[in-house]
Parts: structure tokens; sequence; C-alpha cells
């Protein structure tokens, strides 16, 4: 089933163009990786894609969008804040109910932040702070995750157990990644972005790094 197609499109900010003609269809069930250098316009894709999609889709964005004086929990709760009354969204800000704090933990505990759940996110360090931002995406009620470099301030270890989480909770996937690596090994599809255009669209099998180095010419590797 088709989620999303563009078709000739072009897309950028302040009157610059950032890419152009693109093609892209987007299918149910895909785990995708946008790949190529830094400024290649990955971040511009993500945005436009998720922009299409609303909130059926989740988004961990480059630079989390947390809110930093409060706690791991109510950062992640806010996942479902569309989905709840202004009421019980106010009593939570105040005082957690136990029956939200229970549908919390769990998500908290296959990112191992669960002894952080009233932890302001202000105190964590940066691959935490990252953990809780997929955790409030993993939230989301929806079956599609969008991601800006979901892994890049964690170790490679906790990098697989964060893609391994997304990809058992979330049907459809679409990820920029820096780690061409861990990028063939995540996705079933890459897509690399070079001089404004989709230079790549093929099937992550079978593929390895030096594959894909001619999207990386300016030595962003």
């Amino acid at each position: 089933m088709s989620l999303l197609e563009l078709r000739e499109e072009t897309v950028g900010y302040s009157g610059t163009t950032v890419l152009r003609e693109l093609e892209l269809n987007i299918e149910q069930g895909e785990r995708i990786a946008l790949v190529g250098e830094s400024g290649a316009g990955k971040s511009t894709l993500l945005n436009l894609i998720h922009t299409r999609l609303g909130e059926t889709a989740a988004l961990v964005p480059q630079e989390l969008g947390l809110v930093q004086a409060l706690s791991v929990f109510h950062n992640v709760y806010m996942g479902r804040l569309h989905q709840r009354s202004v009421w019980r969204n106010l009593r939570n800000l105040l005082k957690p109910a136990k029956a939200d704090v229970a549908l919390v933990v769990p998500v908290l505990e296959r990112l191992r932040l669960e002894d952080k759940l009233f932890t302001s996110v202000g105190e964590l360090s940066g691959g935490q702070q990252q953990r809780t931002a997929v955790g409030r995406a993993l939230f989301h009620p929806g079956d599609i995750l969008i991601a800006d470099e979901p892994v890049s301030a964690v170790d490679e270890h906790q990098a697989r157990e964060i893609l391994d989480a997304i990809t058992a909770e979330k049907p459809t996937v679409i990820l920029a990644m820096h780690d061409r690596e861990l990028a063939i090994q995540f996705a079933d599809r890459l897509i690399g972005i070079r001089d404004g255009k989709i230079a790549l669209d093929v099937a992550a099998s079978g593929m390895t790094p030096k594959d894909l180095d001619d999207l990386y010419r300016n030595g962003d590797r």
C-alpha cells in the first residue's frame, strides 16, 4: 500500500532550492535509510515527508525538541498529547497518573531509561536525551516513524539496540543516517541524495559502504 508519492517536487527555504525534481514512492512496511553527505538535503526530505504524512507519523528531529525542564516521563508522554484531553494532559503535568506511567515505563525499559523516569531531561547526557526523543516517537500511536540521525549520540551497541526497538515497534521507518554500515544493515531500501536530487534508490541487500562512495565526494564518509 502506497503511503506517499512525490512527483516532480521542488522544496527549499527562503527562496533557495534545496531539493528538486523529486520522484519518490514510499510503501507501507518499508524500512528506508536516507544517505548522503552532510548538507545534501536529507533533513529537508524528512521534513517534507513528515509534513505530508501529518499526525500518522512520529518524528525524531535532529534537534530532538525535548523540554529540558520536564522529566523523561513527561517528554515521552508528549508522543500522545494529541490523543488526550486537555484535562488529562494538565493532570499529568502536575501529577502523573499511575495508568499513564505504566504505559510509558515499557518504552523506557526497551531503551534502558527506566531508572531516569522522573529525571529532568536537562540532567541527562546527550545519548540519554537522544533515547528519550526516540522513546517519545515510539510512544506515538502511529505506525510510521521518521527520524533524523536518531543514533548519532550513542555508541554502536546502543545504536543497534535503538534500531532494534524502532523496527520492532513501528512497521514503517524512514531514517536519515550518517553511519553507512548501520544504514545498510538496518534498511531494506537505501535512498541516496546528491546535488539536490535523489541519486540512488536501491535495495539495501547486497550493498556495501563502498558502493555509496559516489554520494560522498566531499569526504563526508
